[in-house]
């Protein structure tokens, strides 16, 4: 954790206090601003490892601070702090482009631990782009190449398209593919994963007018790269 900055913001002073505590134990620089306004101009002004976000906050609220970073292209990881353990309230974040969520009342020897597995998964990202054959993907603007043609995928589509052109061929279970784009470590019944795809797939295919993909759906198990799609 030596060096990680992290941006906390968080309105609960006791909760901040021990975050803040423990981070700087772990060795982190800690900025901690209590409303999502002044949180979203310090994220937008200032660089920082990882972005630490309560929802309900004076001001602005988490979610909106969250869109508007995303929207910015800030492509810092986010874990959403909040005491909301709905399914329905996680999904939400997800899909707005949180990276984690640590529900409330939580150990901070477990947060730090999500912030070193979100660090190091960034850090090991060392090239600006992950290409497989044909197919390119940029991993600062989350633009991928394929076919002559280019589109702009959202934070969720850019994480799941990563995953599996990491391992090109591998089929990655729904579970699988939940627990590492969604960190959600348990099955929860949803579609998402599924529907996610699609977008993808629809985005590509809107492009280079083909019913082609570079994603393969494996009945029953899950997705792969479909390396006999790529040349």
């Amino acid at each position: 954790m030596d060096g990680i900055k992290v941006l906390l913001i968080e309105d609960e002073l006791k909760i901040a206090e021990f975050v803040t505590k423990g981070l700087k134990a772990a060795g982190a620089e800690v900025t901690h601003v209590t409303d999502g306004a002044t949180g979203l101009k310090v994220a937008l002004e200032d660089a920082h490892d990882v972005l630490i976000l309560d929802i309900m906050l004076p001001a602005m609220n988490g979610l909106d601070v969250m869109r508007e970073l995303r929207q910015s292209g800030n492509l810092r990881p986010i874990i959403i702090l909040s005491a909301k353990v709905d399914l329905e309230d996680r999904l939400e974040s997800f899909q707005k482009g949180a990276n984690d969520y640590l529900p409330k009342p939580f150990y901070v020897e477990e947060l730090i631990a999500r912030i070193k597995s979100l660090t190091q998964r960034i850090s090991s990202d060392s090239s600006d782009e992950i290409v497989y054959k044909n197919l390119k993907l940029d991993l600062v603007s989350r633009r991928v190449d394929w076919q002559g043609s280019s589109t702009i995928l959202s934070p969720r589509e850019f994480s799941l398209l990563g995953y599996l052109m990491r391992s090109p061929g591998h089929i990655y279970s729904r579970q699988q593919i939940l627990k590492h784009v969604w960190a959600i470590d348990f099955d929860p019944e949803t579609n998402v994963v599924d529907v996610c795809v699609l977008r993808i797939k629809r985005k590509l295919n809107r492009k280079n007018g083909s019913l082609a993909s570079p994603i393969e759906s494996v009945r029953g198990v899950g997705y792969r790269l479909c390396i006999e799609e790529l040349e």
